[in-house]
């Protein structure tokens, strides 16, 4: 198979052929990524091939680069799941996008066709929904990806997306068309935290104007679902974060309120309990911590009070609560991806966002180009960024 290493860009003549580009490879947990050529074959049945713009991370690329889940490690891997590109070319079978399209990619694919895609009242896919443990393609069982060099080893693939490359393949079901105006770089923000978020306070719960509401863990996810109840008019907004700084940064969002549980030896559901006379009506969780999601659930209203579930938890404990609990009429839920159907919604979300409904510049912290990908990861570790662009 003939191979082409692209200069600027999309040239035209490289569909059918493998591409030879940079990507960012992790071999081994918590081991710094490795910038380094690798091969890109051309997408086969009903896939996708996308040149990379602009990439950024989140907290789960770098729980996934730190190994935490160990029955979820694969190397050498490409990470990455947040993005904005250009369709090179596309596989066999595919018709929803096509060459020159500007696209992002979806980890939680959508593919049209099973009953979960067909139920309006879900936004989970049994075939394509995000699943970690997934390391090659569909079609064949196999990686497109595979090292430059003369020993051809595969490299694995990551949540459906593996953004961490100048050129990606990607299931058709896992790629949304968007507006060829729409900011590239503003829109690697839809791909997974700005659309968690918002869509968690959006879709999952609906929040209504005059609703209050509280949220733990003050990252670019909690910091969306901010977003997202403010653009839905909440009276109140009660942030809890450990790092002072988000008190100020949370302001840019919406937060009325902050909390910091170091401040105070009253359990901080308590505290919540007490300023919005008896507990608010929404409380999210984005931490990914036991306790945590036992204050967000103990802080909402008897009654009514919603606790929605972001965060990822790695540790093996079950849901801290007891049955009988649950009579108080308080309900706990789950929110993948913001309850949004990727390639149904998608394309209106980026209008709104456009538009100003909800903010992205200020989710954008920092810029780097991309082979500084390392200096990125540690300003997520450090807690300096909420999310750094990285430019190919």
């Amino acid at each position: 198979m003939e191979v082409v290493s692209p200069i600027n860009g999309c040239s035209g003549d490289t569909a059918g052929r493998v591409i030879i580009c940079k990507a960012a490879v992790a071999w081994g947990p918590g081991e710094p990524l490795v910038i380094e050529q690798v091969r890109v074959d051309p997408p086969q049945k009903m896939e996708v091939r996308v040149k990379i713009l602009f990439t950024s991370i989140c907290h789960t690329d770098l729980s996934a680069w730190k190994g935490e889940n160990e029955s979820q490690r694969a190397y050498p891997r490409i990470f990455g799941h947040e993005a904005a590109g250009i369709v090179e070319s596309v596989g066999e079978g595919v018709t929803e996008v096509a060459a020159g399209d500007h696209v992002i990619p979806l980890f939680h694919g959508e593919c049209g066709t099973c009953r979960c895609c067909k139920n309006p009242k879900t936004n989970a896919c049994e075939v394509m929904g995000v699943n970690p443990m997934k390391r090659t393609m569909t079609h064949d069982g196999k990686t497109r990806f595979t090292t430059a060099d003369e020993r051809r080893l595969p490299i694995f693939h990551f949540l459906n997306t593996s953004t961490f490359s100048e050129f990606t393949v990607l299931e058709s079901a896992c790629v949304v068309k968007i507006d060829s105006e729409a900011p590239m770089k503003k829109m690697t923000l839809l791909s997974c935290g700005l659309s968690t978020g918002v869509g968690a306070a959006w879709n999952t719960v609906n929040v209504e104007a005059g609703s209050t509401v509280a949220i733990f863990g003050l990252g670019a996810v909690g910091l969306a679902v901010a977003e997202g109840a403010r653009a839905r008019g909440a009276s109140k907004i009660i942030g809890v974060d450990i790092n002072p700084l988000k008190s100020i940064v949370g302001k840019q969002f919406g937060i009325t309120d902050f909390i910091n549980p170091r401040d105070s030896n009253n359990p901080v559901h308590e505290i919540i309990v007490e300023k919005t006379n008896g507990g608010v009506d929404y409380s999210f969780e984005c931490v990914g911590n036991g306790e945590i999601l036992r204050s967000a659930f103990l802080s909402t209203h008897i009654g009514w009070g919603t606790t929605v579930m972001l965060g990822v938890h790695t540790s093996p404990k079950m849901l801290p609560l007891h049955p009988m609990e649950l009579f108080s009429g308080r309900k706990v839920v789950a929110s993948v991806f913001g309850g949004f159907k990727g390639r149904t919604h998608m394309p209106q979300f980026a209008k709104q966002c456009i538009k100003g409904v909800v903010k992205l510049d200020e989710f954008i912290t920092h810029q780097l180009p991309f082979h500084e990908i390392n200096d990125a990861f540690q300003l997520l570790i450090d807690g300096k960024s909420l999310r750094c662009v990285l430019q190919f």
